[in-house]
């Protein structure tokens, strides 16, 4: 089992490689490893993720096969299904260290955006169900930010949403809320910029 800290030093230089775009040999997929994991997997890091193409997990970390677990969905929110994978992780691979991972100019958060300053009547009951889970988020970013440009809206809006998405999981098992008590689970915040390729962690992060 690898300690949060481990595995959030291994997550910070994954990116770094990625950033450079050096990648280590090691997370080249390739038969063998594939072959390795047949039997088992010990991923060192858990990550909800957004489901947006520009932002693939593992790629971002330059990571390998069986190195993370990972979750995607619109706008990395949190509903009972992805609190229960991160739950099987945690206990099932001893995993100790759980990334919400949100980024710049994320669809979900400006779809929540724009219902929110112009409703819409035909929106699918399945898309509100996201909207939904992002709008206790955002609403108070839009009556304290009137007059700010949407931009600067947008931005704060993401990092609202990851914070939402991080106490959900804090706060929404009795599970989790005891392997942070007594088993030094670490559940932390971060942003991926499009624009750079770095990862930001921060929310939660020891200092």
């Amino acid at each position: 089992m690898k300690s949060a800290l481990n595995a959030l030093e291994r997550l910070r230089e994954g990116n770094r490689r990625f950033v450079a775009s050096v990648n280590d040999a090691d997370t080249v997929i390739n038969t063998r490893g594939r072959r390795q994991l047949v039997d088992g997997q010990e991923p060192f890091a858990v990550v909800l993720g957004c489901s947006d193409s520009r932002a693939p997990v593992e790629i971002v970390f330059d990571q390998g096969l069986g190195d993370l677990f990972v979750i995607r969905v619109a706008g990395n929110i949190v509903q009972p299904s992805q609190i229960g994978s991160v739950e099987f992780a945690a206990e099932r691979f001893g995993t100790r260290l759980v990334v919400v991972l949100g980024h710049t100019r994320c669809g979900a958060v400006q779809a929540t955006l724009e219902e929110l300053q112009r409703p819409t009547e035909k929106q699918s009951r399945n898309l509100r169900s996201i909207v939904d889970r992002i709008r206790p988020s955002v609403e108070e970013l839009i009556r304290a930010d009137a007059g700010v440009d949407s931009a600067a809206l947008a931005r704060d809006a993401v990092r609202a949403n990851v914070r939402v998405s991080v106490n959900g999981l804090r706060h929404g098992s009795e599970i989790l809320e005891q392997l942070i008590q007594d088993d030094g689970l670490l559940i932390v915040g971060a942003e991926y910029s499009l624009e750079t390729g770095v990862v930001d962690f921060f929310d939660g992060v020891p200092t």
